[in-house]
């Protein structure tokens, strides 16, 4: 990794958008996970859709497809990409207090959708959290992870569990 440079760093040394103009689109997919540590009753009330605020899984998964849609809005240097799927799937272990939030992002385009994946992972966990503060506060959103990408210059990568780190 010594020999290479950031995309988004200029000659000057000053942040740019990369040019992707000259590459050609084609299919791009990319998957990202969340979770977040709660306490067992916090779970079963997510679990149940008995909190506070109402039914929290769906109102998460619902930002995280929205926020997806608005990545280009908040990631200064991501490319607007008309997104051709997105999903969000949130599973709960009420026994563990965890929940896990999942993502898929997909596009025809000239550059991957990464970071719209990891921005509906995000963004669905702070909807968890917002839905559940008023029972708990100590909810901590423990990682937002890349767990697959697929297409582009660098084809298919996937996070290797054991390890976290990525294998071709």
């Amino acid at each position: 990794m010594s020999g290479e440079r950031l995309t988004h760093i200029g000659e000057d040394g000053k942040a740019r958008m990369v040019d992707v103009g000259a590459k050609q689109p084609s299919g791009r997919m990319a998957r990202a996970r969340a979770r977040l540590k709660v306490l067992p009753a916090t779970a079963e009330a997510i679990e149940h859709g008995s909190g506070p605020k109402g039914e929290v899984t769906q109102v998460a998964r619902i930002a995280g497809i929205q926020a997806a849609k608005r990545t280009a809005d908040l990631i200064p240097m991501a490319h607007p990409l008309p997104l051709t799927f997105v999903d969000v799937g949130i599973t709960v272990d009420a026994g563990g207090g965890v929940v896990e939030i999942v993502s898929e992002a997909r596009t025809r385009d000239r550059t991957g959708v990464e970071m719209e994946a990891l921005t509906a992972c995000s963004v669905a966990a702070l909807t968890v959290y917002d839905m559940v503060k008023a029972i708990e506060r100590g909810v901590t959103i423990e990682e937002i992870v890349l767990i697959e990408k697929l297409g582009g210059k660098s084809g298919h990568w996937l996070r290797d569990e054991a390890g976290g780190s990525p294998v071709a």
